[in-house]
């Protein structure tokens, strides 16, 4: 197996746990008067977590001899990275107010999903991030003949990865006690 592949799969492996995982981590912070901040109780000690592969990293960085040097032919790379960073941890950020509110009774305006709001934001994320992913590859680097050129079967795959989030996160089961979130199915007389 190549090894871009293992680091793959085991980014699917950790990223597939990531959201059960939070929101477990976010139910288990403080209720009551602080539930409005158990999601960033939780996402707080998210970003200790970053800070500590960090450091990691930067010993691994020099146990493979490195320069310390982050300018390269093509320019300083240190301002994408920080974006990128800024992206992924807002992306964090926005995941733990997601799982919050999608954990959040109906009534209070929330999804209802109770302990199985990961089961709802997740497949949405996991779709939706991959599809949005494309289309920005796309846009920076566009395809060889242009977007006319793309094949049919890339687009059936990116309106199924669509479909797929919208259906599983639709009928996502309730862990709440309270009825499916699916359409009531109707009674035999």
């Amino acid at each position: 197996m190549q090894t871009w592949l293992i680091y793959a799969l085991l980014t699917v492996l950790s990223w597939g746990v990531y959201g059960v995982i939070l929101h477990a981590a976010r139910s288990k912070m403080p209720m009551g008067a602080e539930t409005p901040n158990a999601s960033l109780k939780a996402f707080l000690f998210v970003c200790i977590a970053y800070a500590l592969i960090g450091v990691v990293t930067a010993f691994v960085l020099k146990a493979r001899g490195t320069n310390w040097s982050f300018t390269g032919e093509t320019g300083n790379g240190i301002p994408l990275s920080l974006v990128a960073g800024m992206a992924g941890a807002l992306g964090a950020l926005t995941l733990v107010l997601a799982l919050g509110a999608a954990a959040t009774p109906l009534i209070k305006g929330g999804g209802g999903f109770g302990v199985a709001a990961a089961a709802a934001v997740m497949p949405i994320v996991f779709a939706g991030a991959p599809i949005v992913n494309t289309i920005t590859a796309m846009l920076v680097h566009p395809p060889e003949g242009g977007f006319k050129s793309l094949p049919i079967p890339f687009i059936i795959g990116c309106v199924m990865a669509a479909s797929g989030a919208f259906l599983v996160a639709k009928y996502a089961p309730s862990n709440t006690g309270a009825a499916s979130h699916a359409p009531a199915a109707s009674k035999p007389h």
